[in-house]
């Protein structure tokens, strides 16, 4: 049973080196309160990438919208939240493999894919990017692929070094779902086994 969220997402208002981590107890939803899981953050707290930047916390979106979700689907849990800035595959990396755990831990990591293109240039950088995803290959995804590269990137790095194969669950944008085709914003759903 999963009891321990590990949530990475990009920083897309806050410019800042490394992996921020938040010294709140809780984060809320309108479902309820998430307890962070605090002996996790001081875990981690031990690694030079790692430290407490509140900032890129305070309006950061790309966490806050897995929070209802992950509620509705696994009811109680503890949330590791980080927002990853610049930061190497190896460095985020290294803080996926201090708490990878086993069935208790799932790690989720927050990206976008293409932005802004139109319906069918989107579709055939978005196919790209999830082949390069589901073979693993971080060096081939930059911020054209993937606003989260860097936290995306850092799990790519860990599943080759643990023999994992990549999956595509489904790939979109949001010229299927609602608006205009001519921008649109690619979103791609995957698991690693």
């Amino acid at each position: 049973m999963i009891h321990r969220v590990v949530l990475l997402g990009p920083s897309h208002r806050v410019g800042f080196r490394g992996i921020a981590v938040s010294g709140m107890e809780a984060f809320a939803t309108p479902l309820g309160r998430i307890a962070v899981d605090q002996a996790a953050v001081e875990q981690l707290r031990k690694l030079p990438e790692v430290g407490y930047l509140e900032q890129a916390h305070a309006q950061e979106h790309s966490l806050e919208v897995h929070l209802p979700f992950l509620q509705e689907v696994l009811g109680s849990f503890k949330l590791v939240p980080l927002v990853v800035g610049e930061a190497r595959p190896t460095e985020v990396g290294a803080v996926l493999e201090a708490l990878w755990g086993g069935p208790e831990t799932l790690i989720v990591i927050s990206s976008d894919l293409s932005h802004y293109h139109d319906y069918a240039t989107a579709r055939l950088l978005d196919d790209t990017t999830s082949k390069a995803i589901e073979a693993l290959r971080f060096e081939d995804i930059g911020y054209e692929q993937a606003c989260g590269r860097n936290p995306v990137n850092g799990l790519l790095w860990v599943a080759r070094r643990k023999g994992l194969h990549g999956e595509t669950i489904d790939l979109r944008n949001s010229g299927d779902t609602a608006g205009s085709r001519d921008q649109v914003v690619g979103y791609g759903a995957y698991v690693f086994h």
